[in-house]
């Protein structure tokens, strides 16, 4: 099949996907259109959970492999739709849809370019596509739980709205619990210890800290108190203020460090959720960076996190779409950005696969 067929069958997928509701861990239905795919183009394919995946024909295993990989699970419509988040349609160029843009038009471009290198041979890697759950709640049946499934992957390509630019680098995350203690009272007499007082300083001390490490790409480590609770009377000074604080860390630490500086200096008890969301990155010299790049691409840092977080391997997150756009009110990817999409990624894996 020619490219412009692929191409029109891959808006065909992107469209009958979004019509489908698939939030995260509700993503059968989506997985079962991903392997109709897979079966009209006579591609054996497994299934996972919801976890749809393929190999290339001329599978070797004296190869490297490449993981091409993109999500199928959404995050549920926000208030502020306009549109049916689940009716797909075309205006002025614009595909709207709940996951049109995060991270549809990715998968089914990065599937329709699986498809047009499936069959030909003398790759110089061995490749494997993962249509991936549960990417948006981060949930321990998706492309993590592929990992003990799959051969080695030596590199990746993880389809998220990029504009098409190399993404070379990504920030992990690490999320705390704090606590600011005081003594609990009734509002009516002297307290010298009054918890949501003491948070004053706290925050303070949180809004100036800087960790002293700054990344080439990713720029400094990001913290952020994003949530705050406490007391649940009006004549009741509370025992301790809750506090939520968004660490965003960059290449040049590990997760377990944030989590000993913070713990050592917060003026507050601190505690990680989890500490498995990594930074990520790839060499900016890998020859599939240099594909890119001949082709006019440019190369930057993400702030944003993806399924590159559980990923052991160098990996480059790279799509169309604009991250923008994610978990937006009428979400949308236009036509153009798909047709581009699938013929760049042709474009760089062909300068990458046949070296």
């Amino acid at each position: 099949m020619d490219q412009q067929k692929l191409t029109e069958k891959a808006i065909a997928l992107l469209q009958e996907l979004i019509s489908i509701q698939s939030f995260s861990s509700e993503e059968d239905k989506t997985a079962d259109a991903i392997e109709a795919w897979f079966q009209s183009f006579d591609i054996p394919f497994k299934r996972e959970k919801n976890n749809v995946y393929a190999f290339n024909k001329h599978f070797d295993e004296s190869k490297p492999l490449l993981l091409l990989n993109s999500h199928h699970d959404t995050v549920k419509p926000n208030s502020a739709y306009t549109k049916n988040p689940f009716y797909p349609h075309i205006e002025d160029g614009k595909l709207f849809g709940l996951g049109s843009n995060d991270a549809g038009g990715c998968l089914v471009s990065l599937i329709a370019t699986f498809t047009h290198f499936y069959a030909q041979e003398n790759l110089s890697h061995n490749m494997v596509i993962v249509a991936s759950a549960e990417e948006e709640s981060s949930g321990p049946n998706g492309l993590n739980s592929m990992l003990l499934i799959l051969p080695r992957i030596d590199v990746a390509i993880v389809g998220e709205p990029t504009l098409m630019n190399l993404a070379i680098a990504e920030k992990g995350l690490v999320v705390f619990e704090g606590k600011v203690s005081g003594t609990p009272s009734h509002a009516a007499h002297p307290n010298n210890n009054n918890a949501i007082y003491n948070t004053i300083e706290v925050l303070q001390w949180f809004k100036d800290y800087k960790f002293p490490k700054v990344s080439e790409v990713l720029g400094e480590v990001k913290l952020t108190v994003t949530q705050i609770s406490a007391g649940n009377q009006h004549n009741v000074v509370p025992g301790h203020v809750d506090l939520v604080i968004d660490v965003r860390v960059n290449d040049c630490y590990s997760n377990k460090e944030i989590a000993d500086i913070l713990t050592a200096e917060a003026p507050c008890e601190v505690k990680p959720r989890s500490l498995r969301l990594n930074s990520s990155s790839i060499n900016k010299d890998h020859p599939l960076v240099k594909s890119g790049l001949a082709l006019g691409r440019s190369s930057y840092g993400s702030p944003t996190l993806s399924d590159q977080a559980a990923l052991y391997c160098q990996s480059l997150k790279l799509g169309p779409g604009d991250s923008t756009r994610s978990h937006s009110a009428d979400e949308f990817i236009y036509v153009a950005e798909i047709e581009e999409g699938i013929d760049l990624y042709i474009q760089i894996l062909q300068g990458f696969l046949k070296q």
